[in-house]
């Protein structure tokens, strides 16, 4: 199965979603989730990062995190590592506690990390496991609105500034914004299943997974998703070997497609862009 698309830069802001082993329980019990915060507070302290919002369920969890660094990999990697040996080792269990990699789908944060929020701090309201936000007691909610002490890992400023500078009121409007959130359909702006935000948001983080970075775990047909046909990049303007290249550079087209469209043998547009490939890098 192929790999989600991972889009890393600093000040990214990601909805994550982790799951267990074939929907299995990752907390147990309150103990559980108490291990789950602590190990994530030490994770987010580590690696320069910081959470906007969380809820914990049965069989997975939420979060809301901002990273500082290009990182969210280092992040998630260290997050689920420690607290599955941690639990395999509490539970006398082997192997995976979690199932597959983690979905991390990018938000622009100016438009969509309030609405990112409420989603998941109503979580447990969908599921039906209890009528209110605040009667949930593993999620930010009761933090955010005044009604519990703050963890050390939560943001809580930037979400509630958007609703004034006076924090009591922040705080009601915050209660009053999640409550008219109940029937929000958060992913309708969804991108190629990872990134929600504007149209020119999205066209950046298509840029980034396009060649800004490191691109050896994103899926060709995520990665290319909005590319041009082989035949408008071929029936453009320009020399045939500097079309040849943005097919195969820029594009993901491979030289054997190439060829074939050009009715050509392959070791020749090999050749061709060796050559060209040459002539950029003098």
């Amino acid at each position: 199965m192929a790999r989600p698309l991972r889009i890393e830069y600093p000040g990214a802001v990601y909805h994550i979603t982790s799951r267990g082993n074939r929907r299995g329980g990752i907390f147990l019990d309150d103990k559980d989730r108490k291990v789950f915060l602590a190990v994530f507070e030490e994770t987010i302290r580590r690696f320069n990062a910081s959470c906007h919002a969380y809820c914990l369920m049965s069989n997975h969890y939420h979060l809301v995190i901002e990273t500082a660094e290009s990182n969210l990999s280092r992040v998630m990697r260290h997050l689920n590592g420690v607290y599955t040996q941690i639990f395999n080792r509490k539970h006398r269990k082997c192997g995976h506690l979690l199932q597959g990699r983690y979905t991390a789908i990018v938000i622009e944060k100016s438009s969509y990390l309030l609405e990112a929020s409420r989603y998941v701090v109503l979580n447990p309201v969908r599921a039906g496991i209890v009528d209110a936000p605040g009667d949930w007691e593993w999620s930010s909610y009761n933090a955010m609105a005044g009604l519990a002490e703050k963890p050390e890992f939560l943001t809580t400023r930037w979400l509630l500034e958007q609703f004034g500078e006076d924090m009591p009121g922040a705080r009601v409007r915050y209660v009053e914004f999640v409550e008219d959130g109940r029937g929000s359909k958060l992913w309708n702006d969804l991108t190629h299943g990872v990134v929600l935000g504007s149209e020119d948001f999205a066209g950046r983080c298509r840029l980034l997974a396009h060649g800004e970075g490191d691109l050896s775990e994103i899926p060709k047909e995520q990665r290319y998703a909005d590319r041009p046909g082989l035949s408008a990049i071929l029936n453009g303007p320009g020399l045939n070997s500097g079309k040849w290249m943005i097919a195969v550079d820029r594009f993901g087209y491979t030289q054997k497609e190439v060829a074939s469209l050009m009715g050509m043998h392959y070791s020749y547009i090999s050749r061709v862009l060796t050559r060209e490939r040459s002539k950029v890098k003098t």
